[in-house]
């Protein structure tokens, strides 16, 4: 079987890589950018959904967050219906940064799929998704405490 899942890794690891060295100017490391983005992406959104979008535990979505709270780049406001409810919204400094990490997005986007056909692409995105849809059961398994029998 091919190391598929390798090169998967080392394209992610990568990616993660040019963007943490890229948004240092912005005091965004360690992946922080990736919740700033989901963040101004889905503004309300909970801690929770979060770190289930991200496909991270919550301690570490806690530690992010918290530092973007921290820097000024996130706020959480409670929920006007249940006070123990936290959402957290992008704020000014946010959502100026946000248009630099999507452009930054668009750009490795473009270089990853260079001479890529439009028929490639599609089912290289489809085939992706497939993946992650495989994968997403044993991280909901193993999540919830469970262990994989291989």
């Amino acid at each position: 079987m091919k190391e598929i899942l390798r090169e998967i890794g080392m394209i992610a690891r990568a990616l993660d890589s040019i963007s943490n060295i890229e948004f240092k100017e912005y005091d965004l490391t360690k992946g922080q950018y990736l919740y700033l983005v989901r963040i101004c992406e889905n503004p309300g959104i909970i801690q929770e959904k979060l770190a289930e979008m991200i496909k991270v535990d919550r301690t570490t979505a806690a530690r992010a967050i918290k530092r973007l709270e921290i820097n000024g780049f996130i706020e959480k406001k409670e929920d006007e219906q249940n006070h123990k409810i936290k959402k957290l919204f992008p704020t000014e400094k946010g959502q100026n940064v946000y248009p630099y990490i999507k452009r930054e997005n668009d750009h490795s986007d473009r270089v990853a799929l260079e001479g890529f056909s439009e028929l490639e692409v599609e089912t290289l995105s489809n085939l992706l998704l497939k993946v992650r849809k495989n994968v997403e059961v044993d991280w909901e398994f193993v999540k919830k405490g469970n262990k994989r029998n291989y």
